[in-house]
């Protein structure tokens, strides 16, 4: 298990409890990579190497035979790549190198964050996924923040945030897109044989989690583990661009306290789209216009701006088989492009409004 970890002050509230999780027969390691970098302040150095020696502490009075805690600082991270992101994939590449130097080809690498708590089958939970399903290559857990200083305002926001996220993962699932689970950081787990087949982590400042399951999903052999539940805290954080603490200042600064999101016809326009690839196989490229000449505005000119018909030909040329095209076809229209549509399309085409009025639309779909 790796846990990125920055200036945490109550990092020990994860590992005590950690501790009394239920634990598998295989033996679990929960290493602790606390970081900073060449820019971070002085007291952000201290309170890393106070936590570093908490960490040890903890680890001499609670290490057993099948759950080892186990802590590594790393100071002076370069300027350019320091980051959440880059602590994650330092803890996993170290990961596989382990199961390699111990010949463990079954080796399973499982994503957590310094706030969080977990649900007590966490480690048993994922561990029975993996031995319960031939290939397994990830996990998605289950999620429910908790709410720093039990902040009214703040609880409106997080349980707005969350609604949020799984009314666009449900959305990508309606409009036909194979990979709509949720991408959290701290809410997955992946087999250390399916990391290095996607080239391991990346190193983004923030959204690292989203770039690399996006890499993942494309493998498929997938499990969401409903029963399985990751409590991160909800708090104020500016420490990355996008991701939990900037949605959360966002809603909050919204003069009626209502999260805006993509308007529900916007997928209902994609899903149009997605909804003609199979005419789309092995047809000509005068066809193909043709029929994107029928659908929504928006999609036409989504289209043209972002040379969709070359992602299709591209799909054309290099599949002999449908199944084989569809692939293709979604790694040229993959998450990315969709929140490029969804953002473009709503400067002009569409109006961002209320979750709550969008959710609405979107019940009985599923």
């Amino acid at each position: 298990m790796i846990i990125p970890c920055y200036d945490e002050k109550e990092l020990r509230l994860t590992l005590q409890d950690l501790y009394p999780c239920a634990t598998p027969k295989t033996k679990t390691l929960v290493a602790v990579i606390i970081n900073s970098s060449v820019r971070s302040g002085r007291e952000v150095v201290l309170q890393n190497r106070r936590t570093y020696e908490e960490v040890i502490e903890f680890a001499a009075e609670n290490n057993t035979d099948t759950l080892r805690f186990f802590p590594l600082i790393f100071e002076n991270l370069p300027r350019k790549h320091a980051g959440v992101g880059l602590a994650r994939k330092i803890g996993m590449d170290l990961a596989v190198e382990h199961f390699l130097l111990t010949q463990n080809p079954e080796g399973i690498i499982i994503s957590l964050d310094a706030d969080c708590t977990v649900s007590p089958n966490f480690l048993t939970g994922i561990s029975a996924a993996y031995r319960q399903t031939d290939k397994l290559c990830y996990t998605v857990q289950n999620f429910r923040h908790r709410v720093e200083n039990n902040d009214p305002q703040l609880e409106n926001a997080i349980r707005q945030y969350e609604q949020y996220i799984r009314y666009f993962s449900q959305m990508l699932r309606f409009v036909g897109f194979p990979y709509y689970l949720h991408t959290i950081g701290s809410a997955f787990s992946v087999a250390a044989d399916a990391y290095v087949r996607v080239g391991g982590m990346g190193r983004q400042q923030g959204g690292e989690d989203f770039y690399f399951l996006q890499k993942v999903f494309a493998l498929g052999r997938a499990e969401k583990l409903d029963h399985v539940f990751v409590y991160p805290m909800a708090r104020h954080s500016d420490r990355i661009p996008f991701g939990t603490g900037p949605a959360l200042q966002k809603i909050m600064g919204e003069p009626d306290g209502q999260m805006k999101t993509y308007h529900f016809d916007s997928f209902l326009a994609l899903k149009e789209f997605f909804d003609l690839r199979q005419s789309f196989f092995k047809q000509d490229t005068e066809f193909i216009k043709q029929k994107i000449s029928l659908l929504h505005p928006a999609i036409i000119e989504f289209s043209e701006k972002s040379d969709v018909l070359s992602g299709i030909e591209d799909s054309n040329r290099n599949s002999a088989t449908y199944p084989a095209f569809e692939k293709r076809f979604f790694h040229h229209f993959n998450a990315f492009k969709i929140i490029k549509y969804l953002n473009s399309t709503h400067q002009k085409f569409f109006q961002y409004d209320n979750l709550s009025r969008q959710i609405e639309k979107s019940i009985g779909l599923f």
